[in-house]
């Protein structure tokens, strides 16, 4: 299959560094922005990688911000990690904060990245300055959550899948692989599979942000879907922390039309994160572009806290 697509932008400049695990793996990580600014580890989605970037690249130096992202272990060009917990992600964010002389540094993912960047929040946090989270799951079995309720039938297949096991997981996400890297290289923005109905605004994003979508979802699935499987299995286990010991600022944003991460995720994980600034919009998961700016302004200690 090819995995080509008619993209009309490249990547832009940016670092790579290849950082050695304790145990013995390879974390494969991207710098972008200020090499001189507040660090900023930026987890991504599920599937997900380090090729991730806004349409505006000189955003991070603009605000003083030296962006670090990870290829999650399983992805691109990270060693997987089978059986890795979420919190087993704030182990490698520390060994690649060490490795790269960052000290402290504020945090954020979206949607599979929210539960790391909590983890990182809860289990890092004299490191750590702020966290934003966006539209990011709420534990698995949490009380006061149905966690599969009003997700679209994608995504209840897939957590479904996960609870099965690898040997399930393994076969419904090669297929969905499959055909999100043959949409991406016939240049339909309508990549997800079948089951993954996305609502208007979603839709509308998917189409304006198509470039760089592709370059993200082509390089993270390049090697296969590992890191796919173990970011579905390590969230329906238990974390290795609770949201409630978070003790750093946390900016929580999520929306009302979210059909992947339904906004009862939101709602508990806003109730349970202590003195969390909560904002709630009416879009859907791929948010709205008009909030990036002040997003990062608030992660690179411009506002709030």
């Amino acid at each position: 299959m090819t995995t080509q697509t008619a993209v009309h932008s490249t990547v832009p400049e940016h670092l790579e560094h290849r950082i050695p695990t304790p145990d013995g793996r390879i974390l494969a990580v991207a710098e972008w922005g200020d090499p001189n600014g507040i660090g900023l580890f930026a987890l991504h989605g599920t599937p997900g990688g380090r090729i991730s970037y806004w349409m505006d690249p000189g955003i991070y130096a603009r605000h003083g911000v030296r962006r670090l992202t990870i290829d999650r272990p399983g992805y691109g060009d990270s060693t997987r990690h089978r059986g890795r917990t979420v919190a087993d992600g704030a182990a490698d964010v520390a060994t690649v904060a060490d490795a790269l002389g960052v000290r402290q540094f504020a945090v954020t993912g979206g949607s599979g990245g929210g539960p790391h960047a909590l983890g990182v929040a809860a289990l890092l946090r004299d490191r750590v300055l702020r966290c934003l989270a966006d539209v990011s799951i709420a534990p698995y079995g949490a009380d006061g959550v149905d966690f599969l309720a009003g997700m679209n039938a994608g995504n209840v297949a897939e957590f479904n899948a996960a609870l099965e096991g690898e040997h399930v997981l393994r076969g419904l996400l090669e297929r969905e692989r499959a055909t999100t890297l043959q949409r991406l290289a016939d240049g339909n923005s309508n990549f997800l599979g079948d089951d993954y109905e996305m609502g208007e605004a979603d839709q509308a994003q998917m189409a304006k942000h198509l470039d760089r979508i592709a370059h993200h979802m082509i390089d993270c699935l390049r090697p296969g879907v590992d890191g796919w499987i173990d970011d579905d299995i390590a969230f329906t286990k238990p974390w290795g922390f609770d949201v409630e010991s978070i003790s750093v600022p946390v900016y929580l944003t999520y929306g009302r039309a979210d059909n992947l991460v339904p906004a009862a995720h939101g709602d508990w994980l806003a109730a349970h994160i202590p003195h969390a600034e909560v904002h709630v919009t009416d879009v859907g998961h791929l948010g709205d572009d008009s909030v990036v700016e002040e997003q990062l302004a608030w992660l690179a200690g411009e506002t709030g806290g």
